[in-house]
C-alpha cells in the first residue's frame, strides 16, 4: 500500500473528540495508508477542566494498546515545550526547553503513549530563556539513547533553527531534520498575524521554502493547511482578517475553477498543491469527522499536473 504524504493531527482526540470517534478515525486513516500521527504533550490543555494537557497522548496510548501491531505501521510525532506550569499559566509560564523539562516531558510522553521511542520529537516553540546549547544537548542525549528517532523544530525563526543545527554539529549530536510551521494556499498580509495562530515566526515564508529546497534533509510540515474549514465557505469558519487582501479573492477563484474541473473540493486541491510543490510539504490535518477524513484521503490521492500547479502558483 502506498504511504500517504499526509499527517493526522490528533490535537483534540481525547477532549473535544470522544474516544470512540477518535479510534474509528485512527483505524480508517491507517487502513487507508496513513502513516504520520502528530500530537503534543500539551494537547489539549485549553479544553480540559484540569488546565493541563496529555489527553491526546493518553488516548493514543489506549489505541496502541488495543491495536496490537499498529505501532509498527505508523510514525509517531509529539512535542515538548508548551505544557503550562500551572492551569492558566500559558504562554507566560510554560515548561520550556531546559534539560530537566525535556527529560521529564519525554518520560511522561513515552509512558502515556505506551511506547519505547518517538519517531519525531518536536520542540513545540522556541525557548529563548534557555541556552540553545542546553536544549541541543538534552535532545541529543535522548537521540543517542534511542528514545528519539528524529528531532524537529516548530514555530522557530529560521536563524534560530540553523543555529541549533550548527550547535548539534559542534556537540556531535543529532541535528534537527524537520520544520513545522503554518502554511496554506492563501497567504496573509505581511507583518499581520491572524487571531487563531498568533506566532511571530509561525508561517512558512519564501525564505523557509528556499531553505528546505536547498537542504533536502529538512522535511517541511504544515499545520492548519485548511484554515479550520474556511475554504468550504462555512459560515461558522470565516477567513481571518489577516487574509483580507485582493490576492485572496483571486486565489479563491483559482481554487474554485480547478476544483470544479476536477470534480473535487477546494480543500482537496489545497492539500494536493502542498504535497506536489517544490519542496514537497507534508500537511498536518486535524480530522474530526469521517467526512473530513474522506476529503483528506481523496486529496492525498489527487495528483495535479505540472500545468495545474503552475497556474495556482502564478495567481497573486
Amino acid at each position: 500500500m502506498r504511504m500517504l504524504n499526509l499527517a493526522l493531527g490528533a490535537m483534540e482526540y481525547g477532549t473535544r473528540i470522544d474516544e470512540e470517534t477518535s479510534f474509528r478515525l485512527l483505524d480508517a486513516y491507517v487502513d487507508a495508508g496513513g502513516e504520520w500521527i502528530d500530537t503534543a504533550n500539551c494537547y489539549a490543555f485549553w479544553q480540559d477542566p484540569s488546565g493541563h494537557g496529555g489527553q491526546s497522548e493518553e488516548l493514543l496510548g489506549r489505541w496502541f494498546a488495543q491495536r496490537p501491531g499498529v505501532r509498527d505501521r505508523v510514525k509517531l510525532a509529539t512535542k515538548v515545550g508548551c505544557e503550562p506550569l500551572w492551569p492558566g499559566s500559558y504562554p507566560e509560564h510554560a515548561e520550556g526547553l531546559g534539560a530537566k523539562a525535556i527529560d521529564a516531558a519525554l518520560e511522561t510522553s513515552l509512558r502515556r503513549l505506551g511506547v519505547d521511542h518517538i519517531d519525531l520529537y518536536w520542540a513545540h516553540r522556541d525557548d529563548r530563556s534557555t541556552p540553545q546549547e542546553e536544549t541541543v544537548a538534552a535532545f541529543g542525549k535522548h537521540a543517542t539513547a534511542g528514545t528519539i528517532g528524529r528531532l524537529g523544530l516548530s514555530n522557530y525563526a529560521l536563524w534560530r533553527a540553523e543555529r541549533m543545527r550548527g550547535l548539534a554539529g559542534e556537540l556531535g549530536v543529532m541535528a534537527p531534520s524537520a520544520l513545522q510551521l503554518r502554511y496554506s494556499y492563501l497567504q496573509p498580509r505581511p507583518f499581520v498575524r491572524d487571531h487563531a495562530h498568533d506566532h511571530r515566526f509561525g508561517w512558512i515564508t519564501d525564505e523557509v521554502l528556499d531553505y528546505a529546497q536547498n537542504n533536502p534533509e529538512q522535511q517541511l510540515f504544515a499545520y492548519s493547511p485548511l484554515m479550520s474549514g474556511a475554504y468550504e465557505n462555512r459560515a461558522d469558519r470565516p477567513i481571518d482578517p489577516a487574509f483580507d487582501h485582493p490576492g485572496t479573492t483571486r486565489r479563491l477563484e483559482a481554487l474554485t475553477d480547478l476544483a470544479t474541473t476536477l470534480n473535487t473540493t477546494r480543500s482537496a486541491v489545497v492539500l494536493a498543491w502542498l504535497t506536489a510543490g517544490t519542496p514537497a510539504i507534508t500537511p498536518i490535518v486535524g480530522i474530526s469527522t469521517p467526512t473530513y477524513l474522506t476529503t483528506a484521503l481523496a486529496a492525498a490521492h489527487l495528483t495535479l499536473t505540472p500545468e495545474q500547479h503552475r497556474q495556482l502558483d502564478e495567481v497573486w
